[in-house]
């Protein structure tokens, strides 16, 4: 009988565990770039009270019986993350920008030597959704944590195009010199293919990379860290930089990716989910009142 009980118990644990999901979703209803998440339950383990065995046709044989079983409650059997890209929300900065598909943007700290844009699974780099993006004292580009934003850089040549899109190299702009001097940057553009540009004080246009976009194959292995940022798990699979594509998505500039929670859904998930962790505790109402029946047959 408490067998009951135990089942119950998982129950709840399990329930649980699905409101801390529920919870966490409704706080980042606000964050920007965030991916909403869902628990999925599965069932505990079973206890065999009939095992299956087959039918004998042979004289004097019987017919085949189906197992019997007896569950133990449930467990939680996954959390899975949708990646579906959330709405747009305009902020009017030219250095705020979304990719408006499946691609990441590749972000991270200074990295010695080249790092290939064909696989950077174990590059020590991170992937993002949100764009915040500005200038440091250096000129490099970085996010809201200080990471460099990773690109490609322009061919080299007076008649040079296109970029080099065989590393990955971060992007720089260039800064005033104090010996040599050099003109102000006045403002950025980020257009749709990912390419920055930016405008000097004398009106010169000077073009100083081209944002790189994560693909990744299985996007569910990644593993988000603190902020914004994800790591790239062994079961993302392959994971490339490359320039933005119909698959990837455009990059749209004075825009932030808004979270893709669905409250509506969430707040009926959270009302199934507390009625689910009610009708749990009721077996353990009803179990314990079986028991003290049980005690108090002998008086």
């Amino acid at each position: 009988m408490v067998k009951s009980m135990y089942a119950a118990i998982a129950g709840l644990r399990t329930h649980q565990s699905k409101m801390d999901v529920i919870s966490n979703n409704i706080a980042n209803v606000n964050t920007w770039g965030y991916k909403t998440r869902s628990a999925n339950f599965q069932d505990a383990m079973y206890q065999n009270m009939v095992n299956s065995t087959g039918g004998n046709v042979a004289n004097g044989g019987s017919g085949g019986v189906n197992a019997s079983q007896i569950g133990y409650g449930v467990n939680m059997g996954s959390i899975t993350t949708n990646f579906a890209t959330g709405s747009w929300g305009y902020t009017g900065r030219s250095l705020d920008c979304m990719i408006n598909g499946t691609g990441f943007f590749i972000v991270g700290p200074m990295k010695e030597g080249e790092i290939s844009a064909d696989d950077i699974s174990k590059s020590g780099l991170s992937l993002s959704k949100v764009g915040i993006f500005s200038v440091d004292n250096n000129g490099y580009l970085v996010d809201a944590s200080g990471n460099y934003v990773y690109g490609f850089a322009p061919n080299a040549g007076e008649d040079a195009e296109g970029f080099d899109t065989s590393k990955l190299v971060p992007i720089k702009a260039p800064v005033p010199d104090g010996e040599e001097g050099g003109s102000v940057i006045a403002s950025y553009t980020i257009k749709a293919d990912g390419s920055i540009t930016c405008v000097t004080e004398d009106s010169e246009t000077i073009t100083i990379g081209q944002l790189a976009v994560a693909s990744v194959t299985n996007p569910n292995g990644l593993s988000q860290s603190s902020g914004y940022l994800y790591d790239i798990g062994e079961n993302a699979g392959a994971v490339s930089g490359i320039a933005t594509t119909g698959a990837t998505g455009e990059i749209l500039s004075n825009y932030l990716e808004m979270s893709n929670v669905d409250l509506s859904t969430d707040m009926a998930n959270m009302i199934t989910t507390q009625r689910g962790y009610q009708a749990n505790t009721k077996i353990i109402t009803v179990t314990d009142e079986m028991l003290e029946q049980l005690v108090n047959m002998k008086r």
